[in-house]
C-alpha cells in the first residue's frame, strides 16, 4: 500500500506534468516512425492512462484532519490508489476551499471535493463545478440527501454544550434561543458565524425564522456578552476550561471532549419543538477532474456503509443518514429530533443572513 501523505505545492505541479510530457513523447514517436503509426499512437495512450493511474488522486476536503487523514488512508488500501488531501484552515474552512476550486474552474487540480457539510457543495453545484455522481441502490442511501452531483452521508448535529462544574444540571439550557438568557452573560460562546457549521446553522435560523426574529436574536446574543470564536473546536475547549459556560458547537467536538471524560455535558436543544439542527457530509467530484475514473471509486468508498460506520467509530460524525446503522453510543438508543432545511433555502439566505450578523453582531 502506498503511503497516505498531505500534498506540497511542487508535489501537486509535478503529478499534473506527466500526462503532458505523454502526449509530447508519443507525438515525437509518431513523428519519427511513420510506418508504426498505430503503435507510437498505442503507446501514447498507454502512456496516458499509465499516468493517471499513477498520479494521486486528489481530494480537497474541510473534513477534520484528524479523521479524515485515517478514512483517506485505509481508503488508498481499498481501491488501491494513492490518495493526497488538501485541507484547509479551521476557521475559515470550506469558504477557503469553494474559492479554490472557483478560481480552479478552468484548469481543476482536485479529483474530489469531500465537505464536512452541504451548503457550499451546493454553491460549487450551481456555479457548474462539479461533475455527475451515479451510485446504485445498493448504497442504501435515502434520497433526500443525494443530488445528480453529490452524495450525503454522516450526520452532525448543532448542540449546547455546558460546563458542567458550573451549571447544574436542573438549570442548563434547552433551547437556542436560550443563548441570549441573562444568567450566561459574559458566559456564551459560539463559533465565528461567517464560516463552516455556525455559518451554515444561522442562514437556516434566518430562513426558518425570518428577518425580525433573527435580527432580534442577534442583538440578545450580543447584548449577552456572546464570546465569538475561531471554530467549534475552540468553543468546545472554551467550555471545557469553564471561560465559557455554555456553548453553541458540533457534536463531533462535544463528544470528542466526552470521550477524554472532560467536564463537558451535551444538550440536543429545542426536543419540545423543531428539533437541533443538523448537517451531513456530503462529497463530490471535481468536474474535469484530472482522474475521473479513479475519483468516482474514491466517491463510492466514502459515501459507502462501512465508510459512514467508521466515521462514527473514529467521532467524525455521530448519526447516521441510514437508519439501519447505529449512532454514537454517547448518543444513546434514542434518536434525537433533528431537522434539517433545504440547501437552496439556506443559500437564498447566507447573504441577508450575513449582512445582519456584521451589522448587529461582529
Amino acid at each position: 500500500m502506498q503511503a497516505y501523505h498531505r500534498t506540497s505545492e511542487r508535489e501537486l505541479s509535478m503529478t499534473f506534468r506527466v500526462s503532458f510530457w505523454a502526449t509530447i513523447l508519443g507525438a515525437a514517436l509518431n513523428k519519427l516512425v511513420q510506418p508504426k503509426l498505430f503503435a507510437a499512437a498505442a503507446l501514447g495512450i498507454f502512456l496516458g492512462a499509465s499516468a493517471q493511474e499513477t498520479r494521486p488522486l486528489i481530494v480537497y476536503t474541510s473534513t477534520d484532519q484528524e479523521y479524515a487523514e485515517v478514512v483517506l488512508k485505509e481508503a488508498e488500501a481499498a481501491i488501491g490508489q494513492k490518495v493526497t488531501a488538501v485541507f484547509d484552515a479551521e476557521a475559515s474552512k470550506t469558504v477557503g476551499l469553494e474559492r479554490r476550486l472557483a478560481a480552479e474552474k478552468s484548469k481543476p487540480k482536485a479529483d474530489i471535493f469531500w465537505n464536512s457539510e452541504f451548503l457550499r457543495t451546493h454553491r460549487l453545484d450551481k456555479q457548474g463545478l462539479l461533475a455527475a455522481t451515479t451510485l446504485d441502490k445498493g448504497f442504501n442511501l435515502p434520497a433526500s440527501v443525494v443530488t445528480p452531483h453529490s452524495v450525503g452521508f454522516g450526520i452532525r448535529g448543532r448542540v449546547l454544550a455546558v460546563h458542567t462544574p458550573s451549571v447544574p444540571e436542573t438549570d442548563r439550557p434547552k433551547r437556542i434561543e436560550d443563548l441570549t438568557d441573562p444568567r450566561w452573560k459574559g458566559k456564551v460562546a459560539i463559533g465565528q458565524p461567517l464560516f463552516g457549521t455556525t455559518s451554515t446553522h444561522f442562514a437556516a435560523l434566518h430562513a426558518q425564522w425570518g428577518e425580525a426574529k433573527f435580527t432580534t436574536f442577534l442583538k440578545a446574543l450580543k447584548a449577552n456578552g456572546v464570546m465569538i470564536l475561531p471554530g467549534n473546536g475552540d468553543v468546545r475547549d472554551a467550555v471545557v476550561a469553564g471561560r465559557a459556560w455554555v456553548g453553541l458547537t458540533d457534536t463531533d467536538d462535544a463528544i470528542g471532549a466526552l470521550r477524554r471524560q472532560q467536564p463537558l455535558a451535551m444538550i440536543f436543544p429545542d426536543q419540545q419543538g423543531e428539533g437541533a439542527f443538523g448537517v451531513y457530509m456530503t462529497v463530490a467530484r471535481v468536474a474535469g477532474g484530472p482522474n475521473p475514473a479513479g475519483a468516482q471509486k474514491l466517491v463510492e468508498y466514502l459515501a459507502s456503509e462501512k465508510t459512514e460506520t467508521r466515521l462514527i467509530e473514529l467521532g467524525a460524525v455521530q448519526i447516521p443518514v441510514r437508519a439501519n446503522l447505529p449512532m454514537a453510543k454517547e448518543i444513546g438508543s434514542v434518536r434525537p429530533k433533528i431537522w434539517f432545511m433545504d440547501a437552496a433555502k439556506i443559500e437564498a439566505s447566507l447573504g441577508p443572513s450575513v449582512e445582519l450578523i456584521r451589522k448587529h453582531l461582529l
